[in-house]
């Protein structure tokens, strides 16, 4: 179990880019839908909770996963699974990239990879709103978590409140609606 945890984070490391977020639906494809690790809602609740750690949010969901398989060793596993090969890529290619960042084909393919990590990350948030009911009916249950997203949104767009405050604030939002 440990060397498949290790292997499969490994393996998620190696073919996702973009950061955090947007490797999110490639987590849950191996976790939930091909190892059967953690059911949809229990993977949207890590996400959460992942999100809300500090450190890097795809590195917090492998830790969870890990220990929720096999305690503190499932989750050092799985962290080290995750970070190994952005660690190895990142020292070899910061030395590459260094030499060639100014060439015009470089600088064109960053356009690309632009727009697909903003695919991912849309779609990471539509696949969160889906598991956690806000897409599934217009009950008034999902119209006050609409109404929580629309306050959280004007809260950083317009107001530029720090995430920490939004949080907290959409926490007591959330107790006092749903406690």
């Amino acid at each position: 179990m440990l060397f498949e945890l290790f292997v499969t984070f490994l393996m998620i490391g190696l073919v996702s880019f973009g950061g955090g977020y947007a490797m999110i639906p490639v987590i849950q494809e191996q976790v939930v839908e091909r190892h059967g690790w953690m059911e949809a809602q229990q993977f949207s609740d890590v996400i959460a909770v992942a999100g809300m750690s500090p450190g890097p949010i795809a590195t917090n969901i492998a830790i969870f996963i890990g220990y929720e398989q096999h305690g503190l060793i499932g989750a050092l596993v799985a962290m080290f699974g995750t970070i190994l090969p952005s660690l190895v890529l990142i020292l070899g290619l910061g030395m590459l990239f260094y030499k060639i960042s100014e060439h015009p084909l470089v600088k064109s393919s960053f356009y690309g990879l632009r727009s697909v990590v903003t695919g991912l990350i849309f779609y990471t948030a539509i696949m969160f709103a889906g598991n956690n009911g806000m897409l599934s009916s217009f009950s008034w249950f999902t119209w006050s978590q609409i109404l929580i997203f629309a306050g959280s949104l004007v809260a950083f767009l317009v107001f530029r409140k720090h995430p920490v405050t939004v949080i907290a604030i959409s926490g007591l939002v959330g107790i006092a609606l749903y406690g």
